[in-house]
């Protein structure tokens, strides 16, 4: 495991800031639907630890962080939340139908980033009480392991609280052959203008040709579970050095 620092130029808000601290590890044999267990135990845990109970209060809203924490797959939570089925989210046609009903342009996305917007408008704010978000699609999931039994899903989940994402975490790709298919892919995604896109990194391929058992990683943002162990509205509140400046 490594707790440290990150840096990604993206927006400054009161939940985002460019520099943040995250915990990431790696279990060896182990799958993401276990590395959900790890995840509800140190959340929970900590909410003992620091507060003396999973029971928190952020944004006026009360929020158990006793386990277990509930699971739905992204295609259940938008169905759940007011959006379309999950065959229809699938659909390309009644998915773009969807999102420009909602406001969004769905011309520019693939398959996967429309079901992903249409998780972002339906769902993901609706989510206060700790959930998993789990089958994510692989269109925007380029490092995590295939589904066998249906491949358009991979083995990842996030964890949101609160209405935010929390955590990430996947079943890692340990196949090389896949993990350059994937990385061609994004880069074509990245010359048609996608520019959160991956890049090629010829080491880290190089190194699975090497070998690399089945594997389980975790990242979890510090700055925003401190944000809700502490009842903290503002990013800004809990790190040392904020990005955001005072409105004048």
């Amino acid at each position: 495991y490594e707790i440290n620092r990150n840096f990604r130029n993206e927006g400054v808000s009161t939940f985002h800031n460019p520099e943040f601290t995250m915990l990431e590890f790696y279990q060896a044999y182990t799958t993401y639907r276990e590395l959900m267990e790890v995840g509800e135990e140190l959340i929970s845990g900590a909410a003992q630890a620091v507060c003396g109970s999973t029971t928190v209060t952020w944004g006026g809203r009360e929020i158990s962080l006793a386990r277990p924490f509930r699971r739905l797959t992204m295609l259940e939570a938008i169905a759940e939340h007011g959006g379309p089925t999950p065959a229809e989210a699938r659909d390309p046609t009644k998915a773009g139908a969807a999102l420009r009903a909602a406001g969004v342009d769905p011309d520019k996305l693939d398959d996967g980033q429309r079901v992903v917007a249409l998780f972002e408008h339906f769902a993901e704010g609706q989510l206060v009480q700790p959930t998993f978000i789990y089958d994510f699609p692989l269109a925007v999931s380029p490092l995590a392991r295939k589904q066998p039994a249906d491949p358009w899903f991979v083995d990842r989940f996030e964890l949101f609280i609160g209405g935010h994402e929390i955590a990430n975490a996947f079943s890692e790709l340990n196949d090389p052959l896949d993990q350059r298919e994937r990385f061609a892919a994004q880069l074509r995604a990245r010359a048609a203008g996608d520019d959160e896109a991956h890049a090629m990194d010829e080491d880290y391929v190089r190194a699975l040709e090497h070998g690399m058992p089945p594997t389980g990683g975790f990242g979890l943002g510090i700055d925003r579970l401190v944000m809700l162990l502490s009842g903290s509205e503002s990013i800004r509140d809990v790190i040392l050095f904020p990005q955001l400046r005072p409105q004048t």
